[in-house]
Formats: C-alpha cells, sequence, structure tokens
C-alpha cells in the first residue's frame, strides 16, 4: 500500500527537434537550380547584414525523388485569406536571429525514417545594406549610408504593417514575391531626414535554389530552398537527447539591383527627379543543412 502511494518526483523531459539559422557570407553563391552563380552584367550586388529570417514551411526530404509535401512535413505556419487568397499571415510569423532557435517539435511527432534533404520555404528577411542617397538639396550627396531592408519572398504574405527599424508602414493587403520595405538610417546630423521606402522586385526575379529542380520542383513564386545534409538525418523514434538542425543560408551577394552608373554601389536619390535604381533579386543564393 505505501509503495502505491509513494510520490515520484522524477521528471522526464523529451527530446526535440530543432532548428536555427546560420546566415553565411562565404558560402558559395548558387542560382536556381543549384549551379554557382556570377552577378550578372549590368547589375550589383552585396552581402546584407542579417538580424532576422522567417520561414513558412520546413519538410525533410528522404530522397531527390521526394514530392514536395510528400516528406515529413515538420512546420507549416499559419495562413490567411482576409486579403482575398491563401496567404502567409505576417503578424503570426515566427522569427529568428543567427544561433536562435526558431522551432522546437517534440521527437516522438517526427516520423521515423532517414533524410537527405531539407525544403525551407523563407518568407521574411530583415537586414542593413550601404546605398547612397544622391542630390540631396542643399547637401549635396551622402555616401556609403546604412539602411534596413524588411524583405518579402513568400508566395503571399498579408502584411498589415511591418517595421524595418523604427518607422512602420501600414499595408492591410497580401504582397507577393519581392515586396520590400526599406528604411534609411542616416548619419548625424542628417537622421531627421530618414524616410521609408516601399516597392516591389519584378515578378520571377527571386532567386529560389533547388538543385532537385529536374526531380521534385517548386511552385514558381515560391520560396522554397532545397539543401542537401552531408550526413542524412536518421530519425529512429528512439532518440534520448535534442537533435538540432542548423540550416546555414548563403547570403554571398544575395541583395542584386540594376546598375545604372555602373559604381557598384546602390544609388537613390533625392531630387525628385532622378529614379533609383531598381532592386531585382533578394533571394538567398543556397542552404546548406546540418544537425548534431
Amino acid at each position: 500500500m505505501f509503495v502505491a502511494c509513494k510520490k515520484d518526483n522524477s521528471t522526464t523531459t523529451a527530446p526535440n527537434l530543432q532548428f536555427q539559422f546560420k546566415f553565411d557570407p562565404n558560402q558559395e553563391r548558387l542560382n536556381n537550380i543549384g549551379q554557382p552563380s556570377l552577378v550578372p552584367a549590368g547589375h550589383a550586388a552585396q552581402t546584407p547584414v542579417f538580424h532576422q529570417m522567417s520561414v513558412h514551411y520546413i519538410e525533410l526530404a528522404e530522397g531527390a525523388f521526394t514530392a514536395l509535401g510528400a516528406g515529413s512535413v515538420i512546420y507549416h505556419a499559419e495562413e490567411t485569406s482576409i486579403g482575398g487568397a491563401a496567404a502567409v499571415n505576417f503578424d503570426k510569423a515566427l522569427k529568428a536571429g543567427e544561433n536562435e532557435v526558431f522551432l522546437k517539435i517534440n521527437l516522438k511527432d517526427v516520423a521515423p525514417g532517414t533524410y537527405e534533404w531539407v525544403r525551407a520555404s523563407v518568407t521574411y528577411q530583415n537586414y542593413d545594406i550601404k546605398f547612397n542617397i544622391n542630390k540631396v538639396p542643399v547637401v549635396g550627396d551622402l555616401l556609403q549610408q546604412t539602411g534596413t531592408v524588411a524583405s518579402f519572398v513568400g508566395f503571399n504574405t498579408y502584411i498589415t504593417s511591418v517595421t524595418p527599424r523604427s518607422r512602420s508602414l501600414t499595408v492591410n493587403d497580401d504582397k507577393k514575391q519581392g515586396f520590400w520595405a526599406f528604411e534609411t538610417g542616416l548619419t548625424p546630423p542628417y537622421d531627421a531626414y530618414n524616410q521609408l521606402y516601399s516597392g516591389e522586385a519584378p515578378a520571377g526575379a527571386t532567386t529560389v535554389v533547388n538543385p532537385l529542380f529536374a526531380s521534385s520542383p517548386i511552385p514558381a513564386g515560391s520560396c522554397v530552398v532545397t539543401g542537401k545534409f552531408a550526413k542524412p538525418l536518421v530519425v529512429t523514434g528512439n532518440e534520448s537527447g535534442d537533435i538540432t538542425v542548423s540550416l546555414s543560408f548563403s547570403i554571398n551577394n544575395s541583395f542584386e539591383w540594376v546598375d545604372d552608373n555602373g559604381n557598384g554601389q546602390l544609388d537613390i536619390y533625392a531630387d525628385g527627379v532622378t529614379p533609383a535604381e531598381k532592386i531585382v533579386d533578394m533571394g538567398l543564393r543556397g542552404l546548406i543543412p546540418s544537425w548534431q
């Protein structure tokens, strides 16, 4: 009787599968089909300084012929149709910086298997870039200033408002892949003139690296970046400790624009006449997953 009534003070913690991001400026710069890619003639690019990122969907795939959605779908963020079509709900999107845990799930909820590939649908990025603001009345040119970009590369995102740094842009609408908001961070004494801009990259111009384009294609306009484990991830269902998957994204010259004047720098203008150089690509340039 006393044994049956003995209080159990032991605690057990189930092992988890958790994901974190890395942003690698030195990782190879790839194109849509996973081949090395140079910056096109007439364009320029730079490597941003990343603050945060969000992904909408994570899937583990057993092999190169596993179709999109046929693997083990680990995570699918909340969507909304308030804007008229299915869209990522930006207000509820999880976000994380480098080496922060983005997602943690119980390993018992992951189907046992040997997984060679990861698919991660990137939806939002926040980072700093350098730019010139030219022809400022009275002042002249302000060179190599820092600005913050809020970049939306998901298939469709419903945005109530977005704050790249400190200023908020009200949207209340769906935005397709390529929408961006850019907040200048001018140095004193010109910081009182900081502005918030927004625009859209051309449709279909965002790089989405998928080395499995022939065997496992992805829908046009999505941002399902695909990468292969150097060592396959094996889930047995009998794990005794956590497994951490690091998703290392190439940010090597991932911010690209049309370089009208050929100076290799992003130029915008304050004279109200000269058009700013056009942003064309904000896609990440490769994914290398690893685990421990």
